[in-house]
């Protein structure tokens, strides 16, 4: 059975855990979470993974333990290791071009200038990874974008983070389940 490489994206620490950069990393674990696991800790791959079995599928979760702008290191590891290609590779990121709350299924793609789906493309040597784009709005104001994205959620926003997540677990189980194009027609759309 082929598996699923499902990364979420974000920075380790305590100090980021809970910031706008790190809802990717927010989802993968909330999705562990929904199956009834947690990610634990891989020795190989020096990455936090759960290697799951759900409806029929072999999905590896999975956050890396290194920063943003080090991203492809650990999804290489991970896509060797447990033997996953770039097309069945799902990375979960933030999206500053997307309102907060919203997502976007996409395959493929550039960068937009996203710092971890960089590395990704610089080390796997493509972008045609499936992305489930998690929108964290735009800055207000002139408040620099790299200063945005690592600070905490504000209170409203907090007060919805749950709903973002639980729709991007959504996605990814449909992406799964369904594949990208019934994932794009449902999610893409909302």
């Amino acid at each position: 059975m082929q598996a699923w490489l499902v990364i979420g994206l974000g920075n380790p620490g305590p100090e980021y855990a809970r910031t706008r950069h790190n809802v990717g990393a927010m989802a993968v674990e909330a999705l562990a979470e929904r199956w009834g696991g947690r990610l634990k800790s891989d020795r190989y791959t020096r990455c936090d993974v759960f290697d799951a079995r759900w409806q029929g599928h072999r999905v590896v979760l999975a956050r890396g333990r290194s920063y943003m702008n080090e991203s492809g290191g650990p999804v290489k590891s991970l896509a060797d290791h447990f033997h996953v290609p770039v097309d069945r590779t799902v990375v979960v990121h933030d999206e500053l071009d997307i309102p907060f709350g919203a997502l976007r299924v996409k395959q493929g793609g550039g960068d937009g200038g996203h710092n971890g789906l960089r590395s990704i493309r610089k080390v796997l040597g493509t972008g045609e990874t499936v992305r489930i784009r998690m929108g964290i709005g735009r800055p207000p104001g002139r408040q620099d974008p790299a200063d945005y994205v690592l600070k905490a959620f504000s209170g409203t926003q907090r007060d919805e983070l749950d709903l973002l997540l639980d729709r991007a677990d959504d996605a990814i189980e449909c992406v799964i389940q369904d594949g990208v194009a019934m994932a794009q027609n449902r999610f893409n759309s909302e």
